[in-house]
């Protein structure tokens, strides 16, 4: 069996590729405040920050922080997946 290549070249995936970035950069939801323009995730990301350091008195209080595995990569995740949650919560357009 004869394999068909692809009418499109190398350079043109890279070119393709390269522009992506750029063509999406348009999709981002801003949010002005006080005059000044902040893309929505780095709201979210700050929100998830706040709220990953707002829990870990709770983990403290409650003693589950010692069995909670690696801190490190516990409280990263925690504070991905709040900003994950925040997106969803405020810039989900269905």
């Amino acid at each position: 069996m004869r394999r068909l290549s692809s009418p499109r070249s190398p350079a043109t995936a890279r070119i393709a590729v390269t522009a992506l970035p750029f063509a999406l950069a348009g999709c981002d939801p801003v949010i002005n405040i006080a005059g000044a323009n902040f893309p929505g995730w780095l709201l979210c990301a700050l929100a998830g920050i706040a709220i990953a350091a707002a829990l870990r008195p709770l983990f403290l209080a409650t003693r589950i922080e010692p069995y909670m595995g690696p801190l490190a990569i516990v409280y990263p995740a925690l504070a991905t997946l709040a900003a994950c949650l925040v997106w969803l919560i405020f810039f989900n357009r269905v």
